[in-house]
């Protein structure tokens, strides 16, 4: 494996010096994929979980959005757990934000604790969606929502080069992922394409 092929595998479980700089070049790569997504949700959550939290730009963002909530950061990385603490330090000192060390397939959470779930440019890597997405739903609070945000929105074959050198990794299409979500418990799915870009934000409610 190249230093290019090491370095996009990062972006499955960063760690190490190459892990710290993909951590970094997600933060400013995905803004702008994670603000337009945070856009389409006009709720106003009083509990938010983001699921592969990363370098924690995201969840740094939505706690900005919302001053009046609190956040959850989960990832299965370590490296991803202590800068998402560091990005979000004086929220996780102030007692509105706390990350924790876990696995989609099994949150380390209660039961029906948020109002907002979101996966931003993470369900690629999840073992097994319908189990992640029926771990969201036992998560989310009636009435919650829980939104999916990628990168890549999986037709005509768009992200087969990522998929061909990132071990386990996967794209899906919103017809993938409504009929994962609805067979997890969702009764409602929203896919929502950008315009211009390849991006996708799917959003499903717990009633």
């Amino acid at each position: 494996m190249n230093l290019k092929e090491r370095f996009l595998n990062m972006t499955r479980k960063p760690k190490g010096f190459l892990g710290t700089l993909m951590l970094n070049r997600m933060n400013g790569r995905h803004a702008k994929l994670a603000d337009w997504s945070m856009g389409i949700y006009q709720g106003n959550p009083a509990e938010i979980l983001d699921i592969g939290c990363g370098g924690g730009r995201n969840l740094s963002a939505l706690l900005h959005r919302y001053p009046d909530a609190r956040g959850t950061g989960v990832d299965y990385a370590p490296l991803s757990v202590r800068m998402t603490k560091a990005k979000n330090r004086g929220a996780v000192f102030a007692g509105r934000c706390r990350v924790v060390e876990g696995n989609a397939m099994s949150l380390p959470l209660p039961d029906d604790a948020f109002d907002l779930v979101t996966a931003i440019e993470t369900v690629y890597f999840w073992t097994t969606i319908e189990q992640g997405f029926r771990e969201v739903y036992r998560v989310l609070r009636p009435g919650g929502t829980f939104m999916i945000v990628n990168e890549l929105d999986g037709r005509n074959g768009t992200g087969d080069e990522y998929v061909k050198i990132i071990k386990r990794m996967r794209t899906y299409t919103g017809e993938d992922l409504e009929a994962a979500l609805k067979y997890a418990g969702f009764p409602r799915v929203r896919v929502i394409h950008h315009n211009n870009m390849l991006w996708m934000c799917v959003m499903a409610g717990k009633i």
